[in-house]
């Protein structure tokens, strides 16, 4: 028996792009030298995307669908895609065709090489915006910078796994707050990195707007740092570096108090200010242990199709 590649496809609101993306991905598969499955993970959508992914799973029996009670998120999408993956490769991508299906036979190839983990990085990105693209930019700088791990700058939710770090990321990667891609990066394993230019949607628009992309980055910085706790300690000394210049100017100038009371007024609203943002970090740092405390399921699955699991 041949081996097989799961192609995971996280599905939110997508009936316009899912007929064009069947058509087009297809084609891509059956010319691989791996068999394949097509495994959608609905993702509570609320247009007609079940129905559509319904009519090909009975229409084409590698078509596999997972779908979700109700919207749990895209991350969580693909978590449940290679729960229920029973390929000796994994692949997870969107359904807008923004990553491009070609890619795929790159992909196969990694893995025949013996590459555990395929990240993809995007070079380009035309339909993303000025803004989006530095953004994204400067969110790939700032982790690395507090974080203790590596990432590969423009890595994307378009990447590939063997059975072997797909085992793992279903048996130990399993936090509530997360950030997969992350987690693709950092359990070890042999990596390749695969370059590719994102396409333009085929359909419909961005699921994640401004709050969403900085959520986003909280979490990831919450997840991979602890470094935002210690500003506590780099906030006290820098106190005591102003307290100490204040004693030193009234000591030499011979006054009761400095002079001035405007240097006060700001002296105390930076005061107050830097205090007020590490309650802030300290309090995202217990809503994610409050999260992974109440242990609730990631996703919550309502029917599947073609699926024995």
């Amino acid at each position: 028996m041949g081996k097989i590649l799961s192609v995971v496809v996280s599905v939110y609101n997508e009936e316009e792009a899912l007929p064009l993306f069947y058509e087009t991905v297809c084609p891509v598969l059956e010319g691989l030298s791996w068999d394949f499955e097509l495994l959608f993970v609905n993702d509570g959508s609320r247009d007609g995307s079940l129905q559509i992914l319904r009519e090909l799973a009975a229409d084409d029996e590698k078509v596999k669908v997972i779908s979700f009670s109700r919207n749990f998120g895209h991350e969580a999408a693909m978590i449940a895609g290679i729960d229920y993956a029973c390929g000796d490769g994994v692949v997870c991508m969107d359904a807008d065709l923004q990553h491009p299906p070609e890619c795929l036979a790159e992909i196969v190839e990694k893995l025949d090489e013996g590459y555990t983990i395929i990240n993809m990085v995007r070079t380009r990105n035309t339909s993303a915006g000025l803004i989006k693209n530095i953004t994204s930019s400067a969110f790939y700088k700032l982790i690395n910078v507090v974080s203790d791990v590596s990432f590969e700058e423009n890595a994307s939710d378009f990447f590939a796994v063997s059975r072997q770090a797909a085992e793992v990321m279903r048996s130990n990667y399993r936090e509530k707050v997360r950030f997969l891609r992350g987690y693709v990066q950092n359990i070890g394993f042999k990596k390749a990195t695969i370059t590719y230019e994102a396409h333009d949607r085929v359909a419909g628009e961005s699921k994640y707007n401004l709050r969403k992309l900085f959520a986003f980055c909280m979490n990831t910085i919450m997840c991979f740092s602890n470094l935002p706790l210690k500003l506590g300690i780099y906030a006290g000394i820098g106190a005591a570096g102003l307290g100490t210049a204040a004693m030193v100017y009234t000591l030499c100038t011979r006054q009761g108090a400095p002079s001035g009371y405007t240097t006060i007024v700001i002296l105390n609203c930076f005061m107050f200010a830097i205090l007020f943002l590490i309650v802030g970090i300290i309090g995202e740092y217990i809503a994610v242990l409050f999260s992974e405390l109440k242990d609730r399921p990631i996703y919550i699955v309502e029917e599947t199709e073609n699926l024995k699991k």
